[in-house]
């Protein structure tokens, strides 16, 4: 279910679309990077985590870890399901902090109830739309989907969906679906008015049904475009607020310590680590 972070333009199962060829091509494309990066900081805002401590989410359709990497930035812990075996491939050689599980969507979510405090995923909830085999209906796998993603979640927790739908019928299909599995909520769209910049988020809620967020953009186009402009200055610059800047040595001595206590190896820190190298001719 890999999130490749732009609108799919192409049919058939995600497992063979996603090669090793394309998982590399994806991964490597700085636009995919940054479209990815600004939606699952979006996503994670939607989510309303308390700031008081580290939550465990859950990553549908994470591909090759690179929503992950901003969940791992926030200091939360993850553990990321997709369907492509060379996506995941990628996400092993990146080296990504979460744990990974191969897996189908829409067979259901195979964890235990009430494990996560949250759930995002990024350009994939749609293929569930897609009858791939003979033996796959849509509604059904978009039901056992939802119905097992609501009890692998706690109670008051939120899962946010952001995904390409191909027309309204199909966010109807998908909405209805979650509302019968339990949940409440609904579509959160940020700039509607905008061909470009327009985004679909599923906001969904566990247990006692919350205020549904306001998407962004939605005042008048003068009001759009500033917000627009101010929110990606706050993307580049946010980091001014206590957090280190990302590839600097703090920031790579904190995902290190981080990975310690993970119990994963790491490399000794040395005053070498994180000096960037001198360009060779």
């Amino acid at each position: 279910m890999a999130g490749s972070g732009r609108r799919p333009e192409h049919r058939g199962p995600p497992e063979l679309f996603y090669d090793e060829a394309e998982a590399r091509k994806y991964t490597q494309n700085s636009r995919v990077v940054e479209i990815q990066s600004q939606m699952s900081e979006r996503a994670v805002e939607l989510l309303g985590l308390p700031e008081d401590r580290p939550c465990l989410l859950l990553d549908v359709g994470c591909g090759s870890g690179l929503s992950g990497d901003y969940i791992s930035e926030e200091g939360h812990y993850w553990i990321g399901m997709d369907i492509s075996p060379a996506m995941l491939d990628v996400a092993v050689e990146r080296e990504v902090e979460g744990d990974l599980l191969l897996a189908d969507m829409g067979h259901g979510i195979p964890f235990r109830p009430g494990m996560f405090d949250g759930c995002i995923s990024i350009s994939a909830v749609q293929w569930l739309c897609n009858a791939d085999k003979k033996s796959h209906s849509p509604p059904k796998r978009l039901y056992r989907f939802f119905s097992t993603l609501y009890t692998a979640l706690a109670r008051g927790s939120r899962a946010v969906l952001q995904l390409y739908p191909e027309n309204s019928e199909q966010l109807e299909l998908i909405t209805a679906q979650a509302m019968r599995a339990g949940f409440s909520g609904g579509m959160v769209v940020d700039y509607p008015n905008s061909a470009k910049a327009k985004k679909f988020f599923l906001c969904l809620f566990v247990g006692a049904s919350g205020t549904l967020p306001k998407g962004l953009g939605t005042e008048c186009a003068d009001e759009e475009l500033h917000q627009a402009k101010f929110t990606n200055e706050r993307t580049r610059f946010k980091n001014i607020k206590g957090k280190s800047v990302k590839k600097s040595r703090d920031w790579i001595l904190e995902k290190k310590e981080r990975r310690r206590r993970q119990g994963k190896e790491v490399r000794a820190d040395t005053k070498y680590t994180g000096r960037k190298r001198r360009p060779r001719f």
